[in-house]
């Protein structure tokens, strides 16, 4: 869960989904926040926090690194990822009713043309405008930026990375939790504190996300359920729509607007870190369709693994 939450495509939801605790996980949400405080709610939500926090602290480096210099192999990867979760939401929503209706139903088909159309569109944003610097990073967007990450932790097929690569907030986000990890590392108070002005709003976005966007979906779940479920499924088909992976940097020329900025030197153009340049699509190579091919179906397997490991742990012993 701490990795999808880095990374721009996977949704933390879906792994919720594939170890086996989706339901208990919003149920022990919703409890803790109507003040329900129950020991089995306590313990699953602590475990999975603390997961998280660790895959974080591990991983963010890595990510932040790896997505700048093997761009298209990470987002293949991301690819493989997201979709494998379609079979779990599509087993979710099998084994939703009694009478075992078909995935094409009403509820289902309706909610699955919203998903698909409100992924799309927020492609197509992605594409037209945002970049992921830090142009938007005032406190009331980092607020709302927390809440788009906190998304990712409840909903199958959202990605709250992808979520603030659409809001301008991916790369401010991603760099202030690493810096602060280094910070921490080094023991270097003063350094926190200078992130503190985005980790906090950040935080009590997050918290005010995940007490949201549980309670609802607690509701909609018991209320319309095939419906809901169906427009997480079609979120998460074209999640990658905004994933295409043959983008690289393109390094940037005086006159172009920069995280808000527009480069007027060329000492300006030459200081601009590489995460941030202007992408564009390029022409793959026989091997990177080969290689990207190969990643999206490692991530599909990774997926499909950890789900099979989460039925296991719910299957009674022999």
């Amino acid at each position: 869960m701490g990795l999808a939450n880095l990374v721009p495509g996977i949704s933390g939801g879906t792994m919720l989904v594939a170890t086996g605790i989706y339901t208990n996980f919003i149920d022990a949400i919703s409890d803790l926040t109507r003040l329900r405080l129950r020991k089995e709610s306590i313990v699953l939500i602590g475990v999975v926090l603390v997961g998280a926090v660790i895959g974080v602290a591990a991983l963010t480096g890595v990510i932040a690194s790896a997505l700048v210099g093997f761009r298209w192999g990470m987002y293949s990867l991301f690819i493989g990822l997201t979709w494998g979760g379609a079979p779990l939401l599509a087993r979710m929503i099998r084994e939703s009713s009694e009478d075992k209706k078909t995935l094409a139903d009403k509820p289902v088909s309706a909610g699955f043309v919203i998903g698909m159309v409100v992924m799309a569109g927020l492609a197509i944003m992605q594409m037209t405008g945002a970049t992921g610097g830090s142009g938007n990073a005032n406190i009331v967007m980092l607020v709302i930026g927390g809440i788009a990450g906190a998304s990712a932790m409840i909903l199958p097929g959202v990605s709250g990375a992808y979520l603030l690569l659409l809001l301008g907030l991916y790369d401010t986000i991603i760099n202030a939790i690493k810096d602060c990890i280094n910070a921490a590392k080094d023991t270097n108070v003063d350094a926190i504190i200078d992130q503190l002005w985005i980790v906090i709003p950040v935080g009590v976005g997050v918290v005010l996300g995940i007490a949201g966007v549980a309670n609802i979906l607690r509701f909609v779940l018991h209320r319309y359920e095939r419906a809901t479920l169906g427009v997480l499924l079609g979120l998460l088909i074209a999640a990658p729509a905004g994933l295409y992976p043959f983008r690289e940097g393109v390094e940037p020329q005086i006159g172009e607007i920069i995280k808000g900025e527009t480069l007027k030197t060329p000492e300006q153009a030459a200081e601009v870190d590489p995460k941030d340049w202007p992408q564009r699509t390029f022409t793959p190579t026989a091997g990177q369709l080969g290689g990207s091919f190969g990643l999206i179906v490692l991530g599909l397997g990774i997926t499909l693994g950890i789900d099979r490991v989460g039925r296991k742990k719910d299957q009674p012993d022999a």
